[in-house]
Formats: structure tokens, C-alpha cells, sequence
């Protein structure tokens, strides 16, 4: 069965601009590039942007109007070192959070904003007495 989730691919409308942000604001290292797709590699996970036409068709364009219909279906969760410090970091360049750094029940320390496309982002770290 299914060992682990190895990439993840969000669908874009605009692949140059969320490019753009993935690399300059996030610091993202490119590592494939063609004219319907951008990967990066992210420690031992590829996280790939992929144009909406080139989506519809590797799947259906059935498929991909369910998933707008429905608005937001997932949150990309990345474990930081230091939420305040990361936080501080692209504030300064520009991104503006929806949620500021903010010590959580679960045990997290937890900041979330949105990439150009509205894919939502948690950034985490553990709370001290949760490690």
C-alpha cells in the first residue's frame, strides 16, 4: 500500500508568478523547469507547480472543477526551526499572514498565510514542553 507522500502538486492559474513567489519570497531552489511546470526540492520531498491546462490533461477537467468548487481542500503544513523568526523574515519581504505567530492547544506554535493562489500555508514549530 501506500508507504508515504512523497510531492506535492498545486494547480495554478499564473505558473511564472507563483514561481516567482515560491523562489523569492519562500527561498525555494528550482530544480526542473518546463513550459507547463516548476519543481523544487524540498529536503527528500519534490513540491511542483503545475498550469491548470497541463493538469486537465494529466486528469480531467471534471476533476479539477470539483476541486474549485470547493474552495480551499488542503493545507501545505511545514515544520520550521523558529515561526516567529520565519515570520519576521517574509514579513519583510512583502507576505502578509492571515494568522500572526500564535501558541497553540496541540502543542504548536503555528503563523498561516496564502501563496498567490490562495493555497493555504501553516508554518510550526513544537512548544518547548511538546518536544
Amino acid at each position: 500500500m501506500i508507504r508515504r507522500i512523497n510531492a506535492a502538486v498545486l494547480f495554478v492559474h499564473n505558473l511564472e508568478g507563483c514561481a516567482a513567489f515560491y523562489q523569492d519570497t519562500l527561498g525555494f531552489q528550482e530544480t526542473f523547469r518546463d513550459a507547463h511546470s516548476v519543481a523544487f526540492q524540498l529536503k527528500d520531498q519534490d513540491f511542483v507547480l503545475l498550469a491548470i491546462p497541463a493538469a486537465i490533461d494529466m486528469i480531467s477537467e471534471e476533476a479539477l472543477s470539483l476541486h474549485q468548487a470547493a474552495g480551499h481542500r488542503v493545507l501545505l503544513c511545514a515544520e520550521v526551526e523558529d515561526v516567529d523568526a520565519v515570520y519576521s523574515a517574509l514579513t519583510n519581504k512583502g507576505l502578509v499572514f492571515i494568522k500572526p505567530p500564535k501558541d497553540q492547544s496541540w502543542g504548536r506554535r503555528t503563523a498561516y498565510f496564502a501563496d498567490p493562489e490562495g493555497n493555504l500555508w501553516e508554518l510550526y514549530h513544537f512548544l518547548a514542553s511538546e518536544q
